[in-house]
């Protein structure tokens, strides 16, 4: 009887080990989540902004087009280089101090006055 009094032992021990260990990988694994949904956010507000900014609206437009779409508190910028509108979106990835992660992503347009005016070609 000694035996499986030992192992019972052992599977305590171990299962001591092992819930929290799959609690963690859980966790991480939600954060991945969060995380990659909050990216996807950053890439559609820096897209939104540019389609704005392609349509020719003012800077202040092009970035409250990039705020609707972008997570909370993320900070977008507006830029225009040479023929080119660009539109770069970050904010801290979700969870507890973002835990040191920053999400960015960024979209070009072309401006429409640097189009030339003779159509297709």
């Amino acid at each position: 009887m000694r035996r499986s009094e030992r192992d019972r032992g052992a599977v305590t021990v171990e299962a001591a080990i092992v819930l929290p260990v799959l609690a963690l990988f859980t966790m991480a694994l939600l954060w991945a989540l969060a995380a990659s949904a909050a990216q996807i956010r950053c890439v559609d507000a820096a897209r939104a902004g540019a389609r704005a900014a392609a349509r020719s609206e003012s800077a202040e437009a092009v970035a409250s087009a990039a705020r609707a779409a972008a997570p909370e508190g993320a900070r977008v910028a507006v830029a225009r280089e040479g023929e080119w509108w660009r539109v770069t979106v970050e904010a801290a990835a979700p969870g507890p101090g973002g835990l040191g992660v920053t999400l960015r992503a960024g979209a070009a347009a072309l401006a429409e006055d640097a189009v030339g005016g003779g159509g297709p070609v």
